[in-house]
């Protein structure tokens, strides 16, 4: 039942001590506030990194030659690895029913790229027709390289949106027009998006017309590969894991590099690096709970504190209440109160006030690894009534040592 008379008793306490009431407050508002907005950053550390792994498909798994470090079957260190047609072409007989995706691929260089009379510099390289699959990019307008055009070694060009923006801004669409790459017309066919604007920067061009007409040999520059997608992500690293180990040493293998020589081929896979980036996260998140949760326990010993001397400072009252007939338990509600009033309304401050920066200030954060930092209000509102469960308990010591204080003693108290 609603006491009219026991909140004006809070009220008149809280107006006695408003600096000492303010300050308990603060302690417990930031210590919600500072839980709140590190758990919101521990979700946009994992919005960051899950921004950073779309970009690929998550399954992929890349391969690319380095430079030998070590001496292995009579070779020499230092030797320069390079990637043939029959590298990509074996791998894809020998690992076929593990694959979902492949392209392999080669960067032009050395060629001047023209459009009318404008000089373009923008980088170009040569893939297959599942590359899009690979890079989990999405065509904007037009379409990607098919298999037609790698078999009659299409002189066609698909480029990225911030070359359409830039480069043909005055045509409705780029598509149809056409570049001059080292003096051969090559006609657009398709603009794609990427998530990572400095990748729209890319033209791509069929892989059989980048050898043949550009680059005079088979030489490849990465091999990449998806793998099927399976039913959890344990297994989908493990599958990873697997398929990377097995790829790096056939490619070993073939090309004479020592087992333990990782510069000479080198593989690296998506699903490996989520798996510790998402550790990474969840350590993290793990640290913020615990910095938060002290500074909770910080701000209900603050509490308790404070209690204890409003029950020091009126134990005389006390005392009169009880030669009154005041029931211990009727003791223990009054000082109880109090504790769960200034814990709750705190508590609920220091949620407010850190909801409202997120929201407001959370969608416009994006910066390496850090995307729109947010909180389940779920949680923070459990973590809120959490707190106010720890004041009552707080607050139950200070309030039972009330309920035990003797009549004749706390009326000589001064």
């Amino acid at each position: 039942m609603f006491d009219i008379e026991r909140w004006q008793e809070i009220f008149d306490t809280i107006r006695k001590n408003k600096l000492r009431t303010f300050l308990t407050g603060l302690s417990v508002a930031s210590g919600i506030f500072i839980l709140v907005i590190l758990l919101g950053f521990g979700q946009g550390m994992q919005n960051g990194i899950e921004k950073e792994f779309k970009q690929d498909a998550t399954t992929s798994v890349w391969a690319w030659p380095g430079v030998t470090a070590k001496e292995h079957m009579g070779l020499n260190p230092g030797r320069r690895i390079r990637f043939k047609n029959n590298d990509y072409e074996m791998a894809g007989r020998l690992f076929k029913d593990k694959i979902e995706y492949e392209s392999p691929r080669v960067f032009v260089r050395n060629v001047n790229i023209v459009y009318g009379n404008e000089a373009l510099v923008y980088g170009i390289q040569g893939v297959s027709s599942e590359f899009q699959f690979i890079e989990g990019f999405s065509t904007a307008e037009g379409r990607f390289i098919n298999y037609k055009d790698e078999v009659s070694l299409g002189k066609v060009a698909i480029i990225g949106k911030k070359i359409k923006e830039d480069v043909f801004s005055k045509v409705e669409t780029p598509v149809g027009e056409s570049i001059d790459i080292s003096g051969i017309r090559f006609t657009i066919i398709g603009v794609f998006n990427e998530q990572n604007e400095r990748e729209e920067e890319r033209i791509y061009i069929p892989i059989t017309t980048a050898q043949r007409v550009f680059n005079g040999d088979d030489k490849l520059n990465t091999l990449s590969y998806t793998l099927p997608p399976v039913e959890n992500f344990e297994e989908a690293v493990a599958q990873a894991i697997a398929f990377k180990d097995n790829l790096r040493d056939y490619l070993k293998e073939e090309h004479i590099v020592a087992p333990q020589d990782d510069s000479g081929v080198r593989v690296w896979s998506a699903m490996e690096e989520a798996k510790r980036y998402y550790g990474i996260t969840g350590n993290m998140k793990l640290f913020f709970w615990f910095v938060g949760v002290c500074t909770i326990i910080a701000g209900v010993v603050g509490v308790s504190n404070i209690m204890l001397i409003v029950v020091k400072e009126r134990t005389r009252e006390i005392g009169i209440r009880k030669a009154l007939g005041a029931k211990p338990w009727s003791i223990v509600g009054m000082i109880l109160h109090e504790s769960i009033f200034v814990t709750s309304i705190s508590g609920f401050t220091g949620l407010i006030f850190s909801m409202t920066l997120l929201e407001v200030v959370g969608p416009h954060v994006e910066i390496d690894y850090i995307v729109n930092p947010s909180v389940n209000f779920n949680v923070a509102f459990s973590t809120v009534m959490v707190l106010i469960l720890a004041g009552t308990l707080a607050g139950f010591v200070p309030a039972w040592r009330a309920a035990k204080v003797q009549v004749i003693e706390s009326l000589r108290d001064e």
